[in-house]
């Protein structure tokens, strides 16, 4: 499998992902990989944000690469617009792939949780709009619908470029992306939510987990706080939503009374905000995300899916921008 920067060897399919950096020896790059290394990052938070999933994104730019490879460059006018252009359509057909493949997830499906580096946190608007909160909303979404929203409000593409990309004309692109624009304004946390609640919300997680008294977290949450943890089938959570703060309450209760003396929680920064890592015997066992509106935790996300758990030894670089 490729790193989270779409570098290194595919597992699943045998092959090398050609861009991953110079070849070994320090020799110059071709045209095609110099480019390709260029807009690596880009097209990588293009697949993820569109997919919610670190594997599948590094499966998009293993294919984007495969076909790039086969390009006749002199007849590319924007060497960037033409590789966005491939790895939207790529990730469209994962997209639809993978909503079939939800539809017989075990529990909950949580988007993979990525340690990113420094710099997305300083991002504010690319931060936003990976946090496990902007995803889920995206998830209620159309594949064309979050394609269209992704390239225009995240990156800014014109019509005409988001046109090619998804194969509609650019009058309906305008229309779809108004349509998914209002469909997330009415979905999105409320309001800008400062590094500092975020960690003071988790602050009150983690204490509450060492301690044993749950008032200082249960004042922080909202009446109608959402809790989801995502096992895939492999590591126990709950099945469904808890909803309610009583109920999250007495949930977590239950759940954190030996976490204390099993392992620890530490802070870290998940898709560019702060978030908590659960350890166990040294090896990752749950990554703590949350929702925070008006000042109160709406969402509680707890990530256990060993398999959505990779990403979180070494820190993905994600960017708005070419190198």
């Amino acid at each position: 499998m490729t790193s989270e920067h779409g570098e290194g060897t595919d597992g699943r399919s045998g092959a090398t992902a050609g861009p991953a950096g110079p070849p070994a020896g320090g020799g110059s790059l071709d045209p095609a990989t110099e480019t390709f290394v260029a807009h690596r990052n880009l097209l990588f938070t293009v697949a993820y944000e569109m997919l919610g999933s670190a594997a599948d994104a590094e499966d998009v730019l293993q294919e984007t690469w495969l076909r790039w490879t086969g390009v006749d460059l002199d007849s590319v006018r924007e060497r960037r617009a033409y590789l966005v252009r491939i790895t939207t359509r790529q990730a469209l057909s994962r997209l639809r792939t993978l909503g079939r493949r939800k539809e017989s997830y075990v529990g909950p499906w949580l988007p993979e949780p990525l340690l990113t580096t420094p710099d997305v946190a300083e991002d504010v608007e690319l931060a936003d709009s990976v946090s496990t909160a902007m995803l889920l909303v995206l998830e209620t979404l159309a594949p064309t619908e979050r394609a269209v929203f992704v390239l225009r409000e995240v990156f800014a593409l014109g019509y005409d470029e988001i046109a090619e990309a998804v194969g509609k004309s650019p009058a309906a692109v305008r229309q779809i992306a108004h349509r998914a624009r209002a469909h997330v304004a009415a979905r999105r946390p409320r309001g800008a939510v400062s590094a500092a609640e975020a960690e003071g919300a988790l602050e009150a997680f983690r204490r509450a987990a060492e301690t044993g008294d749950l008032q200082g977290l249960c004042d922080l949450l909202a009446p109608d706080v959402v809790f989801l943890g995502d096992g895939g089938g492999v590591k126990q959570a709950v099945l469904r939503p808890v909803v309610g703060s009583d109920k999250v309450a007495r949930l977590l209760a239950a759940g954190l009374g030996n976490v204390a003396a099993l392992g620890s929680l530490r802070p870290v920064r998940v898709n560019g905000h702060p978030a908590l890592v659960l350890r166990l015997d040294d090896a990752i066992d749950t990554v703590v995300t949350v929702r925070i509106d008006d000042g109160l935790i709406t969402g509680l996300y707890a990530v256990r899916n060993p398999e959505k758990l990779s990403h979180m030894h070494r820190e993905t670089a994600l960017r708005r921008c070419s190198a």
